[in-house]
């Protein structure tokens, strides 16, 4: 539609076609603002924080997504460099209070840290937007009486942190679509059992895509629960799996080179209501801030 002249919409109005037209073209819509999930530089942080957030800005994205690690760090040099820190992810047993299966990063996270000193530093930092993002194999046991348990406890957390002006949201992999015991899948017990008002969710349509979900259909279901999109491709042909082990880093490739229609996927999106679109990639086959660039030219190409 964006070459078409107004005589042309003009006798397409006339023919009774201009409905048909925008029901088509409303797939190709591209977000106006882009972020970066900074895992998918991790290495280069690690190395040159502040020329990594520099090559992330020139590309043209606005907005990052970071680790809570490194906030204190990274917040400063983001916002000096016209990026936006909207959202966090944060170790996770900070959310959930379970450590057992966390020991190895026990060291680094005061025994004093918990979820108001979480709030405190996300509020002094500008970010928004909190995000349990993964849980270890070793804790996910008992079936859908582990993840009943788990959403009390994110309704807790995410009362406090709606009291705090910010949003707590739940990250996907793909071992919550694995059907539990009574056939239902993990993702759908914890969504049914956790508050809408205080428990979001961040899809990630790679791991939905990989499981051999379909990224749109989630997007519906979880309509108006959904403020932030992970938009991350998956390489065609790649067999269905649920454990992310089991998925070789090839599978994962630049937006616009694999098997998600991101088309499809952002009209559902923008149509459920998501707020914040954050690109990332787990592992590139070179450099990833090449891949970051073939992503944001992709989608400004849509």
């Amino acid at each position: 539609m964006r070459d078409m002249t107004r005589r042309d919409v003009m006798k397409l109005a006339a023919l009774g076609g201009v409905g048909t037209m925008m029901a088509g073209d409303v797939r190709a819509a591209a977000p106006a603002t882009l972020g970066v999930q900074l895992y998918t530089v991790r290495d280069l942080m690690g190395k040159d924080p502040e020329g990594t957030l520099k090559a992330i800005a020139d590309i043209g994205y606005k907005e990052v997504e970071v680790l809570r690690g490194s906030l204190d760090k990274v917040a400063p040099m983001a916002k000096a460099l016209g990026l936006n820190p909207i959202s966090m992810h944060v170790d996770s047993p900070i959310i959930t209070g379970k450590w057992d299966a966390w020991k190895f990063m026990r060291a680094a996270v005061p025994e004093t840290y918990n979820t108001a000193a979480l709030i405190k530093d996300a509020q002094a930092n500008g970010v928004k937007y909190l995000v349990l993002p993964y849980l270890m194999p070793s804790e996910r046991t008992g079936g859908a009486a582990f993840y009943q348990e788990l959403a009390t406890r994110l309704n807790a957390v995410g009362a406090e942190v709606k009291k705090a002006g910010l949003v707590l949201c739940y990250h996907n992999h793909g071992f919550e679509f694995e059907p539990l015991a009574d056939g239902r899948r993990a993702l759908d017990v914890l969504m049914s059992a956790t508050d809408p008002e205080l428990v979001k969710l961040e899809l990630d349509v790679f791991w939905v895509s990989v499981t051999g979900n379909d990224p749109v259909a989630l997007i519906k279901q979880y309509a108006k629960r959904l403020p932030l999109l992970h938009l991350k491709d998956k390489a065609k042909g790649f067999p269905a799996e649920t454990q992310e082990a089991k998925v070789p880093p090839t599978t994962f490739t630049p937006l616009g080179q694999g098997a998600v229609d991101f088309p499809a996927v952002l009209a559902a999106a923008k149509a459920a209501g998501v707020e914040h679109y954050f690109v990332e990639q787990d592992h590139a086959q070179g450099s990833p801030l090449d891949a970051l660039k073939a992503s944001y030219g992709y989608l400004r190409s849509i």
